[in-house]
């Protein structure tokens, strides 16, 4: 494998004239640079990136947390993010969490040990308290997630108003008795979509029934199973917002099969809006994300961070809008 010393060689140049030429150094002539070019294409040579990066502090990566990829929303997210960093000559890591609170704070750690530039967060498992810290290393942007008390810029969506118009269309479809699904813990996105569930029942009388409330629930087969619960249940909902639309074309799917109706016997709302929410039968009444817009917002965030030399006083909140899509579920 050829070096830098055999490189010099055949140039017939020093190893500091070779090294300035890879690291684009201003001050080497035109004849210089074409002798190492022409030395570095006749030995096979190509530089090593890693230590170039290690030189120039920067690696040009940006970390990515999804806590799901098999979830199309986070493929999607992570789509967007991709094409709008490759635009400004960047790359991204593409770190799967699978909800692990131990798997996250080793990817964080990515950037503690100036292994990539930034990190963007799509889901946050850890408390704060345990994340900030390593804020001081690089910028941290959160992504559709978010925390109370987090220190950093994030691009988000008013998720108590998802919640509330999703419940508030099945209140005016008629329905009393509406069950809840959701993912993790009541925190940060998933408080406030929840409180807006509240906030919908409330404004009409309603109470929560907990016998109605589906934690843990993520996938199509957690939407199954959410099903297979209440149809063993004497005081059953008449209408599910779910947490996401795989999980409401897994309780779709399974209603079909005990010879339910939707949304006679049960309606039901997913959210994101998925190709899966138009081929569904019936198809699915879903609140849209803009996860096209939301990738392409969230990496121009840092960028802008990563071009900025004092990110202290960077903690800014963009919101998107939220959109009911009314189909045939409900």
């Amino acid at each position: 494998m050829p070096t830098i010393s055999d490189v010099a060689s055949l140039a017939g140049l020093s190893r500091a004239t070779v090294s300035r030429v890879i690291n684009n150094h201003p001050y080497v002539t035109k004849e210089k640079k074409e002798l190492v070019m022409d030395a570095m294409k006749q030995l096979g040579y190509f530089p090593n990136t890693s230590a170039q990066n290690l030189r120039k502090q920067k690696t040009d990566t940006i970390a990515v947390l999804v806590p799901r990829l098999t979830n199309p929303f986070f493929t999607h997210l992570v789509e967007s993010l991709e094409d709008r960093a490759a635009e400004y000559g960047l790359q991204i890591l593409i770190c799967n969490t699978k909800y692990d609170k131990k798997r996250e704070l080793e990817f964080l750690y990515l950037l503690k040990t100036k292994q990539v530039d930034g990190i963007i967060m799509t889901s946050i498992e850890n408390n704060w308290g345990q994340i900030e810290e390593i804020t001081m290393n690089g910028p941290i942007v959160l992504c559709n997630e978010y925390i109370t008390g987090a220190n950093v810029s994030s691009v988000r969506l008013n998720q108590l108003e998802g919640g509330y118009i999703g419940t508030h269309h099945l209140i005016q479809k008629g329905h009393t008795k509406i069950g809840y699904c959701w993912g993790g813990v009541l925190s940060g996105l998933s408080y406030d979509r929840f409180e807006g569930y509240r906030k919908a029942l409330a404004g009409q009388g309603l109470s929560i029934n907990e016998n109605w409330l589906f934690e843990g629930v993520f996938s199509i087969d957690d939407g199954r199973r959410v099903l297979n619960e209440i149809s063993e249940m004497y005081d059953r909902p008449t209408a599910l917002f779910t947490g996401s639309d795989e999980v409401a074309a897994g309780i779709i799917s399974e209603a079909k099969k005990k010879g339910l109706h939707v949304p006679g016997d049960i309606a039901v709302i997913g959210f994101d809006d998925q190709p899966i929410a138009e081929v569904i039968e019936p198809a699915l009444t879903t609140i849209r994300q803009p996860i096209s817009e939301i990738g392409k917002k969230t990496m121009e965030v840092m960028i802008e961070l990563l071009s900025k030399k004092n990110q202290s006083d960077e903690h800014q909140i963009y919101e998107l809008p939220l959109q009911l899509i009314a189909r045939e579920s409900s």
